[in-house]
């Protein structure tokens, strides 16, 4: 049976990691309270992830939606009754020099459906003042606040603006006049967070590894084996690590987990070492049909996983 490969999308993965509440409330936990157990998967709900309003300025009218990758509200009891928090997840391939603005126009919709919600309940004058009537809005009505955190995974230290006052030219006299907005930012590549969930500590140690710019690629990818083969990593982590790290997935490998999980790794080292053997054998003009067998003799594999290493290479520099 031939097997079937697939390249995993980055954003696709993380959601689908980051929607499990374990792993959701250890990281919220890990930036906001240096990894004290303040907040509980028990007490985790999955919200609607799309953000639409309408803005409207003189005769402007503009409709504006934004989808976040993960949000869930924190609802407990306490003394005083229920208690709500509503926790967004952002993850990031790429820099953003516009962050700060594009979190905060994330946090604006949540509490825009907020406050549309309320407002519905507050069409008619019952029980509420002329200045209530007018906001929509009681003086005692109160909406869930509204956190953020946005993971970065990629190679490159980040060095955009954290903060919105980062991306102002804002004169000295006038900046204390400027409100600010900043950004919960965690790099993938480089952090000192403290998990107790054992998924996120191999995510991040795992993304930590391939994401190391100081080390080769094979280096990074024999490390990585070696690691997810000393603390048993979970299948969902390797995928989830794979993904990010743009690397192609056989999901045979999958049916039988154990140590077959790892040829993740070991595939992508050999499609580092196949392009190379590949590239010098063109360089040296010989055949398709000789590099065919240098390869099956120098990675011990069968003529049709040598063909395919061919074939990728041809496509790569057409």
């Amino acid at each position: 049976m031939t097997k079937a490969k697939q390249k995993l999308k980055p954003d696709v993965v993380l959601k689908k990691y980051w929607r499990d509440n374990g792993r959701f409330a250890d990281l919220f936990n890990a930036v906001l309270f240096g990894g004290r157990q303040v907040i509980r998967p028990e007490e985790l709900e999955d919200v609607d992830t799309v953000e639409s309003s309408v803005m409207e300025h003189g005769k402007h009218v503009e409709s504006i939606q934004a989808v976040r990758d993960n949000m869930k509200v924190r609802k407990r009891s306490t003394v005083y009754g229920t208690e709500f928090v509503m926790l967004g997840n952002e993850g990031q391939e790429h820099i953003h020099y516009a962050m700060p603005m594009r979190v905060m126009g994330y946090d604006y919709g949540s509490y825009k459906k907020q406050y549309d919600s309320n407002a519905e309940k507050r069409r008619t004058r019952d029980g509420m003042e002329d200045d209530e009537y007018l906001s929509r809005m009681k003086k005692n009505d109160k909406f869930a606040p509204v956190i953020t955190v946005v993971v970065y995974y990629g190679e490159k230290p980040w060095d955009a603006a954290v903060t919105l006052h980062g991306m102002l030219q804002i004169p000295p006299e006038l900046k204390g006049y400027v409100n600010d907005y900043k950004i919960l930012l965690v790099e993938a590549r480089n952090n000192d967070l403290f998990f107790h969930n054992g998924d996120n500590a191999d995510l991040f140690q795992l993304l930590g590894i391939l994401l190391d710019r100081g080390i080769s690629r094979k280096e990074a990818r024999e490390k990585a084996i070696q690691y997810s083969k000393e603390h048993q990593t979970d299948r969902s982590v390797i995928m989830t690590v794979a993904g990010v790290a743009n690397a192609r997935i056989d999901y045979n490998i999958f049916q039988n987990g154990g140590a077959g999980m790892y040829s993740v790794f070991e595939d992508a080292i050999n499609e580092g070492k196949a392009e190379g053997i590949i590239e010098s054998c063109f360089e040296f003009g010989l055949s398709e049909e000789d590099i065919r067998e240098r390869l099956q003799r120098k990675l011990n594999i069968s003529f049709q996983a040598a063909q395919k290493y061919m074939n990728e290479y041809k496509k790569q520099t057409i």
